[in-house]
Order: C-alpha cells, then structure tokens, then sequence
C-alpha cells in the first residue's frame, strides 16, 4: 500500500498527508473528515482500509497512530450545513478543514475519491484510496473511529434513536425510529430518505 508515498518521495516531497472522510451515507450526524501524515521511518502495524478492520482494531490503530502519526488533523461538517453544501461539498469542505488543522504544512494530499480540493498544495485524488495508500488508510481510520465516538455521544443525547449502535446509517432500526419519533437536531433533512419519511 506504499507506492503512492515512496513515489512521491523519490521526486522530493516529505511531509505528505493522506486524507480520507468518514460519514457521507449515514442520515444523521456529522462528516468527518482526517488528515494523517505518517513518519517516513519505519512501518507503523495494521493500518488497512478502516472498512476491513473490526471496531476494535480500528480503536487500537487509531491508539497507535496518535503516538506514533508525524502529524493528525481533523474537520467536521455537521448536518445542518450538509444540508446546506449537500453532502460532496461538506465532505470536501471537511478534508480542508483537516488539512488547516495540521500543526506541520504538508506538501503534498492523497486524497481519497475523485475529487481534488481548494488549497495550494499540490495534490493527487486517488480512486479507492483507502485500499491503495497507505496515509489515506491511516486518515480512515481516524475518522471513522472519531465519527463512532461522536456518534456514540450523540447517543446519550439523543437514546431513543440508539445512534451508538448503527451511527446514524439507514438501518431498520433507525427507520422505525425516525417514524416514531420523528427527526432530531443532527439529522440531514435534505436526504432523500429524511424528506419522503417527513412526509408520511
């Protein structure tokens, strides 16, 4: 999973930051967006694809990488201004937003997607990035345990929706309790979902 970097190093780049985004499906809660810039020095242990990983293994990653990351950044859209960007631009806006949030400056983005961003840093999105590149792995897993945990709190205040355990995706569960109780603060009205069950 190391071309991309080992690439770019050998043209000169050194603080190169791998972004990824957590959160574009769900109909509630935020997207959260990482920015991850890995030491070039030694292989740091199961860093893979966050969707491959258990949610234990994704909280021990994340652990690591907190000790070991050259540098992590975060950014996070709530669902309000989802609503408001719709969801590509709130997820783009969030991987800037991670990017400012670095304490280093790096000099190159692997962006997970298609999709470039607005900074003057040189840059390449890669397609399936999670899978391919290993400091958009690691920016992976950063946001979606992050998101979990936000999630998770949202839960305590909001416990009939039972966010800790589907994190604001469209499950069954969550369906019937948007019937029941309606929507809630944090979620996306302008999900086709959350608008046609709001008119039943």
């Amino acid at each position: 999973m190391e071309p991309f970097e080992k690439e770019l190093r050998a043209r000169g780049f050194r603080l190169i930051a791998g972004l990824d985004e957590a959160g574009r499906g769900p109909l509630a809660g935020p997207v959260v967006a990482a920015a991850v810039v890995l030491p070039e020095a030694g292989k740091l242990k199961g860093i893979d694809d966050s969707k491959k990983l258990s949610a234990g293994q994704r909280r021990e990653v994340f652990s690591l990488l907190l000790r070991k990351a050259s540098a992590i950044g975060l950014g996070l859209i709530e669902a309000q201004e989802i609503d408001r960007l719709n969801i590509l631009r709130a997820s783009l806006k969030a991987m800037e937003m991670a990017v400012g949030d670095l304490p280093i400056t790096p000099d190159f983005l692997l962006i997970d997607g298609l999709h470039s961003i607005s900074l003057p840093i040189s840059q390449r999105a890669v397609p399936q990035g999670d899978r391919r590149c290993l400091s958009i792995a690691a920016a992976s897993i950063v946001a979606k345990v992050t998101r979990d945990r936000l999630m998770e709190a949202y839960h305590d205040k909001y416990p009939e929706y039972n966010f800790a355990q589907h994190k604001g995706y469209g499950t069954k569960e969550h369906l019937q309790a948007i019937r029941k109780y309606g929507c809630c603060p944090i979620h996306r009205r302008s999900f086709k979902t959350i608008y046609q069950l709001s008119l039943l």
